[in-house]
């Protein structure tokens, strides 16, 4: 293999360093966003160069290890989940006669396949999905609903199942737009 940033590459190459930035988000080092915007790049990258772009500049671990969220209780009241926190294999929410917003686009993943488990009894969950981020969604509703808005990724970068479960209460799953979809947008907009 080349050294050389014109130097064509495999799928091999392309492979591996998929396979190394999975290794740097299971470490914290990217965000699952982050993640999957590189991950495209790497499947898009046709040179050395191209592929070096993708592992240039990564983060050095944090000193300061973000928050690990678990568990989350709402009752009568709110949550936000945002920013940098560390999601572990499994995590829960629950929402009583309250709400809950969970926006995972920041957040610091210990595995590639993340659970996530909401309760909305009377209240509801908001959850927010990074671009390129697969999602499974399932569970089951009494008297309540949830409404799936996720979109498949060309290559997923992470899975995230999210077991819904709601009792007169509602979940929300969507996957945000990337940066790249919000300026086709606004290019369309304005011509």
């Amino acid at each position: 293999m080349s050294d050389l940033p014109g130097a064509r590459i495999a799928d091999a190459d392309r492979d591996r360093a998929v396979t190394e930035l999975r290794e740097h988000a299971v470490a914290g080092r990217l965000t699952l966003e982050e993640f999957g915007e590189r991950v495209d790049q790497a499947y898009a990258a046709r040179t050395r160069g191209e592929l070096d772009v993708v592992q240039r500049g990564l983060p050095a671990a944090s000193a300061v290890p973000a928050p690990t969220r678990r568990f989350a209780l709402a009752v009568m009241g709110g949550l936000n989940w945002r920013g940098r926190f560390r999601l572990p294999q499994r995590s829960t929410i629950v929402a009583v006669m309250g709400g809950a917003n969970i926006d995972l686009r920041s957040a610091q993943v210990e595995s590639p396949e993340i659970t996530l488990r909401t309760w909305a009894i009377m209240g509801g969950v908001n959850v927010t999905l990074p671009p390129n981020v697969e999602a499974d969604v399932g569970g089951f509703s009494l008297m309540g609903g949830r409404n799936d808005q996720t979109r498949t990724p060309r290559h997923p970068a992470a899975r995230v199942r999210i077991r819904a479960y709601s009792l007169m209460g509602g979940v929300n799953v969507r996957t945000a737009r990337s940066a790249a979809a919000i300026e086709e947008a606004a290019g369309k907009v304005e011509e």
